[in-house]
């Protein structure tokens, strides 16, 4: 099975040498520019994690395809920060003669500055690109090394970027009522309450999956998220502005949006934003999210800046009933689509001829037989071997690897349907564990990132606790080998929306988000040894309501797990692990079983009644 649908594209494979030749010209437009220096970060005016073609500027200039980084280019020097995720990656997609590699947390650009920059320097950068916060702490930055940021009128990538792609104008379409669970206008009513509440005036939105929630639209401007790329207004009374261009709109979605949105060119924001500040509006901007060219329309036209969250967000991330019902179908779904996947790979796998290309194609495949995938959720991460410890390994064809017997294979993929958002791992033995090179070693690090699965799955926890203050549990039986793992254990995920969605999270970082019911995340601790495999297990799980526990002095929430397909046993040395994390195992088995069988070919129940045996 190889089929090739279109949502994930192979050929797009890094090309190191592409930086010198682009860096020059960037330097000749800044010294036309009278800069010292550029910052590129990885980002378009919204500073979401997917973006459109045309706003891959860190891409065109360094060949450096992760999901989160930046580049300052100097007239003599030039650097590129990547998170952990990344630290082999950009070796492999960004000269290196050309780019030192910074760690973007241990490392940070603002300290490069401090370090680099001369005095007099002046560092150019794009306020449409860079928070509003953000400009604050490279601003500092530079006055500390007794420099200048300057703000550019048009961005000095743009200028040089011969082919650069047009703006995207995908449909915006609404987002079925039985699916969102909450009529927009309703929703309006609700979020506007807490900006009279807060004695605020307006709250500039923008975040397109905040816009998509609360007005029940989804849109097609970015590959693998429903995003309709806009900004909006609203204002107290419970109406809102939406900036949007009107190629975008078809008729539907304009009845649909009635008489409480009113739509404009985003060129006219400027506009409404001028005439806040005029009024002396109180407006609310997340300084952390939105565009520092927005906060300096408005501090400049006179508005009071009220720092807050975007007031969308929680309400966005508590799902209601409807899309929790719509989460456990498409999950289901989902589940059975993978299932049918890991069964055809366990079949053809130890013969040889499958790829990580033709895995993920295949997979893609199974998920298209259900007739409701809208598009994968994210790019298919397909490692064999030592890909699998690259933690964001993104398959080309330039890195394709077959899948060889005694292979540690991790595939991380999800899809879109339009009742749910699904985000899954498993990590399998290519044929015959026996054969794989150190197997011992390999069991045992899966065994005890199972058990760190195990234990967060089972948490309960009372009201107001966050993601940080659960963390440990997931690592506890790597931490008792002197093993680890870099990444966060969760992530939040949206409804038919992004698969990373914030605020909540489960992660070594203090944050104080409560996990609040409703509230989905994903569990997915890991093990990574370079050179050699990766190991993660991750399902989605859903925030309970809290309940009563016999002899309990108080109420307790706990995760509902949403995820279902087979884990591995054939990775598992059971007497690592309890009898109560067997009895986890187990049960989440049989009901893996109960629930998938009916939907699967007779070959495949066999295969799945073989995978669920008990331990």
């Amino acid at each position: 099975m190889d089929k090739a649908l279109g949502f994930q594209i192979f050929s797009d494979n890094p090309d190191p040498t592409v930086g010198a030749p682009r860096v020059a010209r960037l330097r000749a437009e800044m010294a036309r520019q009278g800069l010292d220096g550029f910052i590129i970060p990885r980002a378009d005016e919204h500073q979401g994690e997917y973006v459109p073609p045309h706003a891959e500027r860190l891409k065109w200039l360094t060949g450096f395809g992760g999901s989160a980084g930046m580049a300052i280019v100097l007239k003599d020097k030039a650097a590129i920060f990547i998170d952990g995720r990344y630290t082999l990656q950009v070796r492999d997609q960004v000269d290196m003669a050309i780019f030192e590699p910074q760690h973007l947390v241990d490392e940070p650009a603002t300290r490069w500055i401090e370090e680099n920059l001369v005095h007099g320097a002046r560092l150019g950068f794009d306020p449409w690109l860079h928070t509003a916060a953000a400009a604050a702490r490279l601003r500092k930055a530079c006055e500390r090394a007794g420099a200048e940021l300057v703000p550019c009128t048009d961005n000095l990538v743009d200028a040089i970027w011969d082919d650069q792609p047009q703006p995207p104008f995908g449909a915006v379409v609404p987002h079925p009522l039985d699916h969102a669970g909450e009529d927009h206008e309703a929703k309006l009513a609700r979020v506007s309450d807490t900006l009279e509440h807060d004695d605020v005036h307006a709250a500039i939105l923008t975040q397109p999956d905040s816009i998509a929630w609360l007005f029940n639209i989804r849109g097609s401007d970015v590959s693998h998220t429903p995003l309709p790329l806009s900004f909006a207004i609203l204002h107290e009374d419970g109406h809102a502005d939406l900036f949007i261009d009107d190629r975008k709109i078809t008729a539907e979605t304009r009845a649909h949006l009635g008489n409480k949105v009113t739509l404009h060119a985003p060129g006219r924001l400027k506009e409404a934003l001028e005439e806040l500040g005029a009024a002396k509006k109180e407006v609310r901007l997340d300084i952390a999210s939105a565009a520092e060219w927005i906060h300096e329309r408005l501090k400049d036209a006179g508005a009071v800046i009220r720092a807050g969250d975007d007031p969308c967000v929680l309400p966005k991330a508590r799902k209601n009933d409807a899309e929790l019902a719509g989460m456990r179908a498409a999950h289901i779904r989902d589940g059975a689509a993978v299932t049918r996947f890991l069964a055809w790979l366990d079949r053809e796998g130890p013969k040889g001829g499958v790829t990580e290309i033709s895995a993920a194609r295949a997979l893609e495949g199974f998920r298209a037989d259900t007739g409701a995938l809208k598009d994968l959720s994210f790019d298919t991460i397909s490692g064999a071997g030592p890909n699998g410890a690259i933690v964001h390994y993104r398959v080309t064809e330039a890195t394709d690897r077959p899948l060889n017997p005694g292979d540690i294979y991790l595939v991380d993929s999800g899809a879109q349907y339009l009742d749910g958002t699904t985000d899954i791992t498993r990590t399998v033995a290519i044929g015959e564990p026996a054969n794989t090179p150190d197997i011992a070693d390999v069991r045992d690090r899966f065994t005890r990132v199972l058990k760190g699965h195990i234990s967060l799955a089972m948490a309960r926890f009372p009201k107001g606790t966050s993601g940080s203050q659960l963390d440990v549990l997931a690592r506890n039986a790597l931490w008792q080998a002197g093993l680890d793992f870099d990444h966060g254990t969760g992530h939040g995920v949206g409804s038919y929306l992004s698969v990373h969605e914030g605020p909540q999270r489960i992660s070594k970082l203090p944050h104080n988000v409560p996990l609040d019911p409703g509230m989905v995340v994903s569990n997915e601790p890991g093990f990574y040894k370079t050179g050699a495999y990766g190991i993660r297990i991750e399902n989605l799980v859903a925030v309970t309501q809290p309940d009563e526990i016999d002899g309990g002095e108080r109420p307790m929430q706990g995760f509902e797990t949403l995820t279902l397909a087979p884990i591995d046993r054939m990775l598992i040395i059971p007497d690592l692990l309890s009898a109560e994390e067997r009895a986890w195992l187990n049960a989440y088995h049989a009901r893996v079983r109960d629930t998938l069988m009916p939907l699967l070919p007779p070959e495949d129940q066999a295969w799945l009644e073989q995978a669920t045996k008990a331990v």
